[in-house]
């Protein structure tokens, strides 16, 4: 091996005599490559990945007021003074991330450090049907529900909040969490990748000041999920049975069990290629306003 590694450089010492790279400079950079890329990749899928423009965005600003390029004093010595404290902001901010890679490291999974989520599948088709087929029965019924569908911000904040599950998705299981009888039934269910995550789970209600005075908990609970990350939020009033969902802050009310069975598929079912096709459904949430006449839980 060592052999082959000392054949390689002569063969770059000989044939490119300009660059003065040593093999093992190549292992580190592909090394320093893959790490930086996997954490991007796991910051992406986060709502801290947010911060992380910020971030980039601050060491940008830093760049152009530097004496190199505008030479703004009094900008340039602010922003160094913020950076002095950016290291205990960071890990402050992205305290969650790092707990979480630690924990993976630690207990030996060093395979599943930088795996990647997995696409939806058969299960979210699955849970699609069922989730419909739920709440067709829970409207009738007039039986209150909240369920978040998550993509690609993910929820274990939230979901620490209630109980932790790992089960597939079905009509009859919803409509027992959901039973006004049952102890889960006052929260959130959250579904990841087509199975049940959490269950009972507390959302952040919405900030909005100018939503519906008829509106209750559980709506400005789904509009609050839904502008606090790019979740899909499905609620059945309790009071009237409607059927509404809540996506980028917007809420769409009113909904027949067909219409929202075609919102989840269209926004849920092969993410990559909806990213092209996430503005018109967005006009089509658009189409309900907030301050619709509202009805409570």
């Amino acid at each position: 091996m060592t052999e082959l590694i000392h054949s390689i450089q002569m063969f770059m010492q000989s044939n490119f005599p300009l660059l003065q790279i040593q093999l093992t400079d190549i292992l580190d950079i592909v090394i320093l490559s893959f790490i930086i890329y996997k954490l991007l990749w796991i910051l992406r899928k986060t709502s801290s990945g947010r911060l992380l423009w910020g971030v980039l965005i601050l060491m940008m600003a830093m760049f152009l007021s530097s004496r190199y390029v505008f030479s703004l004093t009094a900008t340039s010595w602010l922003l160094d003074k913020l950076v002095q404290w950016g290291v205990l902001v960071l890990v402050v901010l992205f305290q969650p991330e790092i707990r979480r890679f630690l924990e993976r490291m630690g207990s030996g999974r060093l395979g599943f450090v930088f795996a990647s989520a997995k696409e939806p599948g058969q299960d979210m088709e699955t849970a699609i049907t069922q989730t419909t087929e739920a709440y067709t029965d829970l409207s009738r019924d007039k039986v209150g529900a909240l369920m978040v569908f998550e993509r690609q911000n993910l929820l274990d904040d939230v979901i620490k909040t209630g109980t932790a599950l790992d089960c597939g998705v079905s009509s009859e299981l919803l409509k027992n969490i959901f039973w006004n009888k049952a102890p889960l039934h006052d929260g959130a269910v959250i579904v990841r990748d087509g199975r049940i995550v959490g269950a009972g789970c507390m959302l952040p209600l919405s900030g909005n000041v100018n939503l519906s005075r008829d509106l209750g908990m559980r709506h400005r609970a789904g509009i609050g999920m839904s502008e606090h990350s790019d979740a899909v939020v499905v609620i059945v009033s309790e009071e009237t049975g409607s059927i509404s969902a809540a996506m980028g802050g917007m809420l769409k009310r009113h909904l027949a069990p067909e219409t929202l069975e075609q919102l989840l598929r269209n926004e849920l079912l092969n993410d990559k290629q909806e990213e092209k096709k996430s503005v018109p459904l967005v006009g089509l949430l658009l189409g309900g306003s907030r301050k619709e006449e509202g009805d409570g839980l």
